[in-house]
């Protein structure tokens, strides 16, 4: 080969190498462009699923929104619904209120008014039984006797009612109330008055509570009396006062073992001239115990009973705002 020949072949053999990383270096560059294109089309998939689950979160939003507006909606009818039930309310109590003032203006005026007429049937009753008594046949002096226990009793019942009535009116004047002491003294009055019989007396010491010292005494009086009552028919009876802390809450009671009764009427033991016992048994005008439930309710407490026949009774109460010691 010449030379010239080998130059020629050198020449070619340089294009073709020449030629060859230049198609190598397209070659190269065509992958990362695909390599790039692909990285492209990934961001782009990543867009539209940004894209997708931005749109369902608005979506959501939307959905969210309506439904708070919707909750909106009728969270603002039940307040509208509401305050007209309060407002309604308002005005039964208003009415009730007013209802109960004028009937105990009513009761304390008709009573009031009543007792000089009584006053007067049984005076007169009684000139009749001292001056005419020999004119009158024995008969004649029976029912004028009659007359004048009824007049006593309706006396006793108007009584009773003016005092319920007198409950309704007033501030309480709270102040700590000594409650043994006032038992004990009730107590005492009442043993003073039937020296002939045995009663075993038990009242707690240091009971004490916030409350009207008036009124918690009538209460108590009542109560006290009531068990003192009915314990009559016992060869030993017994009374006993004390109270007893539930639930932070103290409870008050006055038990005895008296002739008791069936709870199944324990509905009427507070009702105004409700009796579960005959008058022939047990005397009494059927106040008492509405009596004490006014005292009672006044202070925000609330009263009640266990009971059982011919195995005593036992009358709880509470008072609101009240300090036990």
């Amino acid at each position: 080969m010449t030379a010239r020949a080998a130059g020629v072949f050198d020449d070619g053999s340089a294009e073709r190498r020449a030629l060859m990383n230049v198609l190598e270096d397209a070659e190269s560059e065509k992958q990362r462009l695909s390599a790039a294109q692909r990285a492209i089309m990934n961001i782009l998939e990543d867009f539209a699923d940004e894209k997708r689950q931005l749109e369902l979160g608005q979506r959501a939003t939307l959905n969210l929104l309506e439904e708070i507006d919707t909750e909106r909606a009728r969270a603002e009818a039940a307040l509208l619904e509401l305050r007209q039930t309060v407002e309604s309310l308002r005005k039964a109590k208003a009415a009730v209120e007013a209802a109960n003032k004028e009937l105990d203006a009513f009761s304390y005026s008709a009573a009031h008014d009543l007792r000089a007429p009584l006053r007067g049937i049984e005076g007169f009753s009684e000139a009749l039984l001292e001056e005419y008594d020999d004119k009158l046949e024995e008969q004649g002096r029976v029912y004028l006797r009659h007359v004048q226990a009824c007049a006593r009793q309706m006396a006793e019942l108007i009584e009773g009612l003016l005092t319920l009535s007198r409950l309704a009116r007033g501030e309480l004047q709270r102040a700590e109330v000594d409650l043994s002491e006032l038992a004990r003294n009730t107590l005492d009055r009442l043993q003073s008055e039937a020296p002939g019989r045995h009663v075993e007396i038990v009242v707690q010491d240091g009971i004490s509570a916030i409350g009207d010292k008036r009124l918690l005494g009538a209460a108590l009086d009542n109560l006290l009396g009531n068990a003192w009552k009915f314990t009559a028919k016992r060869a030993a009876g017994r009374v006993e006062f004390g109270a007893r802390a539930s639930d932070g809450v103290t409870a008050y009671f006055v038990r005895d073992n008296g002739v008791g009764f069936d709870m199944q009427y324990a509905g009427k033991l507070f009702g105004v001239f409700q009796r579960l016992h005959s008058a022939q048994e047990f005397e009494g005008t059927g106040i008492g115990l509405a009596t004490v439930e006014r005292i009672v309710r006044r202070h925000g407490g609330s009263v009640w009973a266990e009971s059982a026949p011919d195995r005593g009774a036992t009358f709880y109460f509470t008072l609101g705002e009240e300090r036990s010691q």
